[in-house]
């Protein structure tokens, strides 16, 4: 595996703690900004937003730049308005950041899983894209905790400057390893606005619609983890355990998924999507004790993860051949509609029930449909590389 994939996967680590660490953090934004806890909630649904539209808008915007100036630009522009966000007193202009920063941190990622399967050749992209996922994984693992601490005893902005930092850091070896000639988005294939084409066929759309179904299933569970956590009466401290729990075994099922994914793409699919239908009604189950809401949030986590990490290289190895430059774009924006998606229908059902476990129920839903997606399609099923690629 090419160095450059790990640097890469340590770039979306800094933003995927940038993206999931304001959970731990909204109340002491909003006293020292002056808002509402409701409206500084808006600092997380907005970068979610952001991710959903800038992935296919800064795909297109990047296309005829060299990868290396592409990824660099990024990045940069990731940790500038995290600069911009630690200093600012306006809430206004804090939103505008987080905004910004899902933008580049799209852009990123779209550019970055096109890229692969030229950087790795098609019989590892299921490998180097779970390496890239991994990097969301460990952010949950170490690095939400790490700026929620960072905020407890420094303050909010603290963590903001953590991020920046470690953006900074890792301009020069992105700058130095991504190649920036020969090797641009806009390589040889056909106009980019006919690569739109892509989602008409149906090996593409399938794969997206199961994507979004099955991390929209991941986060309407993972949204209430933490709720469900401090209902049991163990103490506030057990919380950042489960969700620990969760991202352990979240990188443990990427990992996995990463080593096998590009041989038995299909079976991990299938079997995987059918299997978390009986993982989140367990979880469901089991969450009024804290030993069962433990255990099973980490099976939970590695299954989800590694199921949807396939998934996105399903997309990503599906699309490629026809849509080189937008690709990645598909990909990411499948993954973060259902980000979106799920804690919009978990709340729904927790509302309507008033027991947050109902979101656990809403994850087991989720992926039934999923399943019964992929058994309607089976004679094509999910799509696998081409034989002569692995």
């Amino acid at each position: 595996m090419p160095f450059v994939v790990y640097v890469l996967a340590a770039a979306v680590f800094a933003q995927g703690t940038s993206e999931f660490m304001l959970s731990g953090l909204l109340s002491r934004i909003a006293p020292d900004i002056g808002v509402s806890l409701g409206t500084a909630g808006l600092l997380t649904s907005l970068f979610a937003a952001g991710m959903v539209l800038g992935a296919p808008a800064m795909a297109m915007v990047a296309s005829r730049l060299p990868v290396g100036i592409a990824v660099t630009a990024f990045l940069g522009l990731f940790g500038a308005v995290h600069v911009i966000g630690a200093v600012t007193t306006d809430f206004g202009i804090l939103l505008a950041t987080r905004v910004v920063a899902a933008i580049a941190n799209a852009g990123f990622l779209a550019i970055v899983l096109a890229a692969l399967p030229r950087w790795v050749g098609p019989a590892l992209v299921g490998r180097a894209t779970a390496v890239v996922v991994a990097g969301v994984t460990v952010a949950c693992i170490v690095g939400v905790p790490a700026g929620t601490v960072l905020g407890q005893l420094w303050g909010w902005r603290c963590a903001f400057w953590a991020v920046a930092a470690v953006s900074a850091l890792l301009l020069v070896p992105v700058w130095a390893l991504v190649p920036r000639g020969g090797d641009r988005s806009a390589a040889p294939g056909p106009a980019l606005r006919r690569e739109w084409a892509v989602l008409a066929d149906h090996r593409v759309i399938r794969a997206v619609a199961i994507a979004i179904l099955v991390n929209a299933a991941t986060f309407a569970a993972f949204t209430y983890l933490g709720t469900i956590a401090a209902d049991l009466g163990a103490g506030p401290r057990w919380v950042p355990v489960v969700l620990a729990l969760f991202g352990i075994g979240s990188f443990a099922g990427v990992t996995l998924a990463g080593r096998y994914g590009d041989r038995y793409r299909d079976r991990i699919v299938t079997g995987g999507t059918g299997a978390l239908i009986a993982v989140w009604a367990l979880t469901a189950l089991t969450a009024h004790t804290l030993a069962g809401l433990a255990v099973m949030a980490t099976v939970a986590g590695a299954l989800a993860f590694g199921v949807g990490s396939t998934l996105i290289a399903t997309i990503v190895g599906t699309a490629a051949p026809a849509a080189p430059r937008i690709a990645g774009a598909v990909a990411t924006t499948a993954f973060n509609i259902g980000a979106v998606l799920g804690p919009v229908a978990a709340g729904m059902l927790v509302d309507a029930t008033g027991r947050p476990a109902a979101a656990l129920w809403c994850g087991a839903l989720l992926v039934t449909v999923a399943t019964a997606a992929l058994a309607l399609g089976r004679r094509v099923a999910v799509p696998e590389v081409p034989t002569a690629a692995r």
